[in-house]
């Protein structure tokens, strides 16, 4: 509660500072997902095989997953502002170039190197929210704007990509990116105010190599034994990370200026909704990259049709999105996530039903209420992170929060992606007389039959299509079974978690981990 005055209330330039912050925003988390209609055209194009596929796919929210961290502090360290537009420039120069990668390793790297200039514009964002808006009602409205288009991102990507496939080359995808960030860096220095901390240390160049030692071996790990199972290489690199990681947290637990506040994680609400953005991120993406190649290569949709058919995906999240802060007016932050998981579930079970024959309106059914189920979980996730930290530390969190979600994204393209991999190179079946380099393709991943399917006589073809078109709906529906238990799963963490997330107008703060911090309510 406020004691005075009231605080001053933002005037028109200041909303116009948050559009300008949201639509880079928007884009960055586009990217993720503007590939998965694109994925079948630039693999034909550049002769990328499926693991190259699963790397130009899932590098960038890796590696954006990984610098979040180090951009949060170091915007409390140059400016936010400044952060925010140098990585702007550099997101709109590297988009120029991907767009016309020659070579799979050269898309590859452009993602990786898009992926760290990504990292600098949402812990900015938050930081810059944070000190925009001096009203609290407003900055949560802010707040809620700036999360909607993090969370738009992934819904707006495949529409966005099909509608631009269907008039140009892949490469298009990418190129939207330039005058975006052309209007950021001309609209950004006269709406945007900077937000500094001049008592901010140093930026400690040891925590920042030992976090990405810590992310990057795990993410080597996880990719290559989702490739080839379990052998020793990928076990021990991933152990050799998880032991970086441990040492990162020793160090960080000792610094005077940790990269990273460890000790808010002994705030169980805190820590409860880091889980579930973490792996409920995880689970979404990895369903919905399954799903849009299901639509393309199953269903045989054009890029444009496929782009079409996922608006109502789209709507379905918004709706959820949007729903959630209302409902929390009512029930308890956790009680609205949990049910909005069990929803997500219901959508889930009629996936792992789904065949090649299924109506697409049957698929896409089950598609909307899983979108609609999950919607909740990002914002009230989020705002209960905001809220269980100090208003300085309010950067930071907003950069633990996106590394958790955009890990998440990550970690589901990889882990589920390669899992629909072995899946479906387990169970499709190769008919007799295929020569030996369609045989390859067709084992290796979908998009590979498709292209040996076309180069075939029409009856072999057939046959041969078919077949992978079953392997890959059959991999698609054990997803969708794992998926659906992890929901589940989620569902209980969150009502038993962040029971203590109140209400508007609920509660007093909390102490936590030595320092004073609130456990905020969830608004709207």
């Amino acid at each position: 509660m406020t004691t005075g005055a009231p605080p001053q209330r933002a005037d028109w330039r200041v909303w116009t500072g948050l559009a300008v912050l949201a639509l880079p925003t928007l884009l960055v988390s586009m990217d993720i997902s503007i590939l998965f209609l694109a994925l079948p055209r630039l693999s034909e194009d550049l002769g990328a095989g499926g693991i190259q596929q699963l790397w130009i796919m899932d590098i960038y929210g890796f590696v954006l997953s990984g610098f979040l961290i180090t951009m949060g502090t170091l915007g409390d360290r140059i400016g936010s502002k400044r952060l925010l537009l140098m990585g702007g420039g550099a997101f709109g120069v590297l988009s120029a170039v991907a767009a016309f990668s020659s070579s799979p390793e050269m898309l590859i790297t452009c993602r990786a190197l898009l992926g760290i200039a990504g990292a600098t514009l949402m812990p900015s964002g938050y930081a810059l929210i944070r000190n925009m808006f001096l009203d609290d009602k407003q900055r949560s409205i802010g707040f809620a704007v700036f999360i909607t288009c993090i969370m738009a991102g992934g819904t707006v990507g495949p529409v966005l990509g099909g509608i631009l496939l269907g008039r140009f080359w892949w490469g298009s995808c990418f190129l939207i990116g330039v005058p975006v960030m052309l209007l950021l860096l001309v609209a950004g220095p006269l709406l945007l105010p900077e937000n500094r901390n001049p008592q901010a240390g140093r930026l400690d160049l040891v925590s920042v190599a030992l976090s990405l030692l810590a992310i990057l071996p795990v993410v080597y790990g996880f990719k290559e034994l989702s490739r080839s199972g379990l052998e020793a290489t990928p076990v021990s690199v991933g152990l050799a990370g998880v032991a970086f990681a441990v040492l990162f947290v020793v160090r960080e637990l000792r610094s005077p200026e940790p990269l990273l506040d460890i000790r808010l994680f002994a705030n169980r609400t805190f820590a409860g909704a880091l889980v579930i953005m973490l792996l409920g991120s995880f689970l979404t993406a990895g369903m919905m990259l399954l799903f849009v190649q299901y639509l393309q290569l199953v269903k045989e949709l054009s890029p444009l049709r496929a782009g079409v058919y996922m608006i109502p995906t789209g709507v379905a999240t918004a709706l959820g999105v949007m729903l959630a802060p209302l409902l929390a007016r009512r029930l308890r932050a956790a009680y609205v996530i949990a049910i909005g998981l069990c929803v997500a579930v219901v959508g889930l079970v009629i996936l792992t039903q789904v065949g090649p024959g299924t109506s697409v309106v049957v698929s896409l059914g089950a598609v909307v209420i899983t979108n609609m189920g999950v919607g909740p979980f990002v914002t009230l996730s989020t705002e209960v992170i905001q809220g269980a930290v100090p208003p300085q530390k309010a950067g930071s969190a907003g950069a633990v929060s996106q590394t958790s979600g955009e890990g998440g994204v990550a970690l589901g393209l990889a882990v589920l992606g390669g899992i629909g991999i072995a899946v479906y190179g387990s169970r499709v079946v190769i008919p007799s007389g295929l020569p030996a380099g369609a045989a390859d393709a067709t084992k290796e991943s979908l998009a590979g039959a498709t292209a040996a399917a076309a180069r075939l006589p029409a009856a072999q073809g057939h046959a041969l299509l078919t077949n992978a078109q079953h392997a890959f709906t059959s991999a698609m529906n054990v997803v969708a079974v794992i998926v659906a238990v992890l929901a589940a799963l989620l569902a209980v963490i969150a009502a038993t978690t962040l029971r203590d997330a109140e209400r508007p107008g609920e509660g007093a703060p909390v102490e936590e981990a030595g320092e004073s911090a609130r456990v905020a309510p969830v608004e709207s």
